[in-house]
């Protein structure tokens, strides 16, 4: 009974000295606190499929200046959605033909090299 009490005790101690980190205790002990994601949103429609400008991560250009960069995610009704692996974008993407995009990558909040993107399977391709 008494071993019973005692550890409630510390669990009551603990949960009080815990907590979840909100926006406001970390801003209050001093850590940086990430903005919150981006919501989904629509970049274009092509061919009954649509475009969607999906998961983000912030960068700074060499000058110091932030920016965002978004990966892409293709979905059609009924499907799962088709995710473009590691091409991170800040472009809309060009429409070549029903099936194909084309989208630069960015890294550092420079553009790079152009990508041509297989709607159907989200596979990106270097174009030479």
């Amino acid at each position: 009974m008494i071993l019973r009490r005692m550890q409630a005790a510390v669990l009551a101690g603990i949960l009080a000295c815990g907590g979840e980190r909100t926006p406001e205790t970390a801003a209050s002990a001093g850590d940086p606190v990430p903005p919150p994601a981006p919501a989904d949103s629509l970049v274009l429609a092509v061919g009954g499929a649509t475009v969607w400008h999906t998961l983000s991560r912030g960068d700074t250009n060499p000058a110091g200046e932030p920016c965002l960069e978004r990966t892409l995610e293709i979905r059609r009704d009924g499907a799962p959605p088709v995710r473009v692996p590691l091409l991170y974008t800040r472009d809309v993407p060009r429409i070549i033909d029903d099936s194909t995009l084309e989208a630069r990558v960015y890294l550092d909040c420079t553009p790079g090299d152009r990508y041509r993107i297989d709607m159907r399977t989200g596979q990106p391709t270097p174009i030479r």
